[in-house]
């Protein structure tokens, strides 16, 4: 039952073509952010707001925003065609995510507001003024609201193609908690040299640290402060958190290796590691056995990571391995961007997979490695239990990780102290007849393994580049040469492994898992239905400590 006293966006006095794309969008009434943020940013206050990943952050500024558009280009004088509203992000995935909302919701009134991204560029390697001319004619004409990260905000100030001084109006800062993490500090307090003295702006954020409060005293004017009073994830009748302790390294990929392999993780999984390397090792171990995964990291083009969430979202993956240690973790601060982890270095400054980007219907999200910072945790758990779905978390922690893991759930806890993640006693022994198959796929991914995976997706990556087509046209050589290079063999894959016989599926599960067939894909539709439905992980019951172990059902 709705509670009488909620808000609903038909009482908030919006425009009726903002209404109408509301209902498209199936949303019957406001989140919590939604309903506290969208009136006082009407009354045209300055807002701090913190909500928890999935919250519907996006909507409640750009509501507003369309709206207080909207009634100036109704009401107010004719005036000339100019930049008003401006959207910093930290990621070029995030300006897309957001464009793409901003745009749904001006559905029925785009002749009047026009929206630009000017971080959608395809290719990373191109961040300086190459890729300015190909927004300089969309800026020409001046869209309504522009959304960009800091560091391309900035460069078209200075090249002239976007004046703001004397037409801004609305300024949002999402993700605000990422902005200096991205090492975008300089760049936006350069930016804000560019902004008139008088505009209303909102900052969003997931979580209030540090780099917030120093972004409050640069940007805002005596703001309201929204700490909505609740759980930074969802509750445990949505979202089900469980800690997996293993003895050692190999038990982790034996682990793993049984959920995904015996089917008992149902739907679509993410799985996120601490470093690069980390992640093609574990892509090569899973190719052993022959479970398709793919990697999802800063090092490819804008293009292909959104190729690749397109994918997983549309059901062609079912497992994704991610990695946030460059974006995420403590080393980020105060670092030059684009020089992450050893062997890292080569990612992308403006890329990041943990927080804001939209994956759909993610029914498992599983921490192979202990995240690096209890926040970081959050905002991984954020990928699942998304709106109304119900979702599972699992991490995987090693004996020596009791300490870290105690931090995460010191934040978790809240007030009332109640633990979160709660403890699951898996029996090993259920799975130890598979432990000599697991060594025999790890042993195949060698250090050299993971280097030719990681030069092989390089190499696939210039065949099929669009920068570099015209450069091949007049080189043929070099795209001979290119092509019939020495193939590389990242991992050795043994048939037998893809198959697992019957005898060694523990007896619990005879009879209810069939790991060698291949089970045919449901259409996204069927997907979607079965994430709101079932539990994404079939076998899993939690038991307190101290009770009688038991094989899984």
């Amino acid at each position: 039952m709705e509670d009488p006293e909620t808000l609903g966006f038909e009482h908030m006095g919006l425009d009726p073509r903002l209404l109408q794309a509301v209902t498209d969008l199936g949303w019957s009434r406001p989140t919590l952010i939604q309903e506290k943020a969208i009136p006082l940013a009407l009354e045209g206050k300055d807002l701090l707001a913190r909500a928890r990943t999935g919250s519907g952050k996006t909507a409640a500024y750009a509501i507003p925003m369309l709206q207080l558009l909207l009634h100036r280009k109704a009401t107010g004088p004719a005036v000339e065609q100019a930049v008003r509203g401006l959207v910093l992000v930290p990621t070029k995935e995030l300006a897309r995510q957001a464009q793409s909302m901003i745009q749904q919701l001006a559905a029925y009134c785009a002749r009047d507001i026009r929206v630009a991204n000017v971080s959608a560029a395809e290719d990373s390697a191109s961040q300086s003024t190459e890729v300015l001319p190909t927004y300089r004619a969309v800026l020409m004409e001046k869209p309504d609201v522009v959304v960009g990260t800091p560091s391309r905000i900035l460069n078209h100030l200075q090249q002239d193609n976007l004046k703001l001084r004397d037409s801004l109006e609305l300024l949002v800062v999402d993700e605000a908690d990422l902005l200096f993490s991205f090492g975008f500090e300089e760049e936006l307090k350069s930016l804000l040299c560019h902004l008139p003295r008088i505009y209303q702006a909102f900052l969003m954020s997931a979580t209030f640290n540090e780099d917030v409060q120093a972004l409050k005293e640069l940007v805002l004017h005596n703001p309201v402060t929204l700490k909505l009073q609740e759980s930074q994830l969802p509750g445990p009748d949505q979202l089900q958190q469980f800690q997996v302790v293993c003895e050692t390294e190999e038990d982790k990929f034996l682990l793993l290796y049984a959920l995904l392999k015996l089917s008992l993780i149902r739907g679509k999984s993410l799985l996120f590691v601490n470093t690069l390397e980390r992640s093609y090792r574990l892509r090569l171990f899973l190719e052993q056995f022959s479970i398709p995964s793919c990697v999802l990291n800063g090092e490819l083009p804008l293009r292909s990571r959104c190729h690749i969430i397109s994918q997983f979202n549309q059901g062609f993956y079912d497992c994704v391995i991610a990695t946030d240690a460059e974006v995420l973790g403590p080393t980020a601060k105060g670092k030059h961007r684009g020089k992450g982890p050893k062997g890292d270095r080569a990612s992308d400054p403006e890329a990041g997979v943990a927080r804001g980007i939209d994956f759909h219907h993610v029914c498992a999200v599983l921490n192979f490695d202990l995240p690096p910072t209890p926040e970081a945790y959050i905002h991984r758990a954020g990928r699942t239990a998304r709106a109304n779905n119900p979702g599972i978390v699992l991490t995987f922690v090693l004996p020596t990780e009791q300490s870290h893991l105690g931090k995460i759930e010191e934040l978790l806890s809240g007030e009332n102290g109640a633990p979160t993640l709660l403890p699951y006693q898996f029996r090993m022994e259920e799975i130890e007849g598979f432990r000599y198959r697991c060594r025999d796929a790890m042993r195949s991914v060698t250090k050299q393994a993971i280097r030719e995976a990681r030069l092989k997706e390089i190499k696939e990556e210039l065949l099929h580049s669009e920068k570099l087509k015209t450069y091949f046209e007049d080189n043929p050589r070099d795209l001979q040469l290119l092509r019939h290079d020495l193939p590389l063999h990242p991992a050795v894959v043994k048939p037998h492994l893809g198959h697992v016989p019957d005898y060694l599926v523990p007896p619990a599960l005879r009879g209810l898992v069939h790991p060698h067939k291949k089970r045919k894909k449901p259409s996204s539709a069927k997907k979607a239905k079965k994430a709101k439905t079932q539990n994404p992980l079939r076998s899993f019951r939690h038991r307190e400590k101290r009770q009688p172990t038991a094989a899984p059902s």
